[in-house]
């Protein structure tokens, strides 16, 4: 008998057959299990849908609360497709016996490319500089760079070292930049083999040049990027976020802005997605902002549905899967361990 996995019913009518809108997932899920769409208006619509379940497979557009995993009747495994994980409470899932998993390595290269995008548009001032055109003020554009120093030789900070870190620094090494890192749950060793130099949080914010934030939101992590931060930087440092809204202060952002306790800004994220559309970071010159894309590419989304599907056929296969997110669960389920214990890096989320 085939297993129950639960999907968020579309918010628009879709004339698609569900095989055909799922393909991509039943690549791995189709001679296990059948794919079942549940309404999700409300929490109290989704846990009638969902409490027979044996998996749930989300990304955005549902918190999956205490409350609905605490209904769940026998569910062994939610499958996030994405890297961040904070539509789910990953506590709740644990204590309930419910393993979790992202896809923290299907789109790497393309948030990395992103990262240094938003850095070398901050850096030649691609904003500023588009405006001075379609003004009409062809001459006005170079003096605006005249005082701009180099970026060889210039310091990139980044906050984590994780994957798309790593991959960020690779960029910015070909470009001659000085790296330095601060990543509690990262050995240094693994840093200076990297030809990073391990900093404190402190240390981060004082001497980067370009502060590029790669951690995952998190009690830890919320409001990191907050006032007192934002005044131990240098007033011409450029803060680049493709991480999480959630992990900057937004309002004590726009302050130092404003008050020019640093220089700019090259955002993916913001706290609230969409933002207001007074939101005063749109005024600011020195500020880029895209709406959330840094992952996007024809491979992207078709990829992390493969694998987040794939998580969970292992699951319901009775193996341990890739990338669970909190492996403290691993006592209360019967999974079998089929794969080595990663080393080489810190929580997952």
């Amino acid at each position: 008998m085939k297993k129950k996995v639960v999907v968020q019913l579309p918010r628009q009518a879709n004339p698609e057959q569900l095989r055909i809108r799922y393909s991509v997932e039943l690549e791995e899920l189709d001679a296990i299990a059948d794919i079942v769409e549940v309404d999700t208006s409300t929490e109290e619509s989704f846990i009638e849908g969902a409490r027979d379940a044996d998996a749930i497979l989300t990304s955005w557009g549902i918190n999956i609360s205490r409350n609905i995993l605490e209904s769940l009747d026998k569910c062994v495994i939610v499958g996030v497709g994405s890297v961040g994980v904070d539509m789910v409470d990953v506590d709740a899932a644990t204590e309930n016996g419910i393993v979790v998993t992202n896809t923290p390595d299907i789109f790497i290269e393309e948030v990395a490319d992103h990262a240094l995008a938003l850095l070398l548009g901050c850096y030649r001032q691609i904003t500023i500089q588009n405006n001075i055109v379609q003004a009409g003020e062809w001459y006005t554009g170079r003096p605006k760079l005249s005082n701009t120093p180099r970026l060889i030789g210039q310091t990139l900070g980044v906050l984590a070292y994780g994957n798309v870190a790593k991959a960020t620094v690779r960029r910015a090494k070909a470009f001659g930049m000085n790296v330095i890192g601060c990543d509690p749950y990262i050995s240094e060793i693994k840093m200076t083999n990297d030809g990073i130099e391990p900093v404190s949080f402190g240390e981060l914010m004082e001497r980067s040049d370009y502060l590029s934030l790669h951690c995952l939101l998190n009690d830890e992590t919320r409001h990191i990027m907050n006032a007192e931060a934002f005044k131990k930087m240098k007033n011409t440092a450029v803060l680049i976020n493709t991480c999480r809204g959630g992990v900057v202060d937004e309002k004590a952002l726009v302050e130092a802005l404003q008050n020019g306790e640093i220089g700019g800004a090259g955002l993916d994220v913001l706290e609230q997605e969409p933002p207001a559309k007074d939101n005063p970071l749109f005024a600011m010159e020195n500020v880029i902002i895209t709406p959330h894309v840094a992952s996007a590419t024809s491979r992207m989304r078709p990829e992390t549905r493969r694998r987040a599907a794939r998580e969970i056929a292992l699951a319901l296969k009775g193996k341990w899967p890739m990338s669970p997110v909190n492996p403290t669960v691993m006592p209360k389920v019967e999974l079998e361990r089929w794969q080595p214990y990663p080393m080489d890096r810190g929580p997952n989320r």
